[in-house]
């Protein structure tokens, strides 16, 4: 009944009608950090798993090993490091907005920087997929994935 409940009463707060290809009706600026970084994390690990499938890896166990291995803490914070020289002034902006955000726990197997730096380029990612911008996403994904 409380699903229900809350199920309602979110359908009625939003503002999209399209879920995968958002057309935001408000100033992206004015979504928390945390709101952009928990959706980053989620479009991060979909390129993340769209990747890997499209490479070819099909058992379960591979594909959760090796995605693991590109969406933690550490591989993110390695992954800004591929990217920041190239983001945009605005870019940048968001992503500082992201890893200067208070963080109240730290997961064990990462640094205190490095998680945030991960959530500085979760919240980069958030950013740009809630502003349509996925050509952008995909450019910066190509460079993360390059070896």
């Amino acid at each position: 009944m409380l699903l229900i409940f809350l199920s309602a009463s979110l359908r009625r707060k939003s503002k999209l009608n399209n879920y995968l290809k958002p057309e935001l009706k408000t100033n992206p600026d004015e979504i928390s950090v945390q709101g952009l970084a928990h959706l980053g994390d989620a479009v991060f690990e979909l390129m993340v798993r769209t990747w890997l499938c499209a490479s070819g890896t099909s058992k379960a166990k591979n594909l959760h090993n090796k995605a693991v291995l590109f969406v933690s803490a550490k591989a993110q914070a390695g992954a800004a490091e591929k990217i920041l020289q190239s983001l945009t002034d605005k870019e940048s902006a968001v992503f500082k907005r992201g890893r200067n955000t208070h963080i109240n726990t730290v997961p064990k197997n990462s640094t205190h920087e490095q998680y945030h730096t991960a959530t500085g380029i979760e919240a980069l990612f958030g950013y740009l997929y809630i502003t349509g911008q996925t050509e952008r996403l995909n450019d910066l994904f190509k460079k993360i994935i390059e070896e």
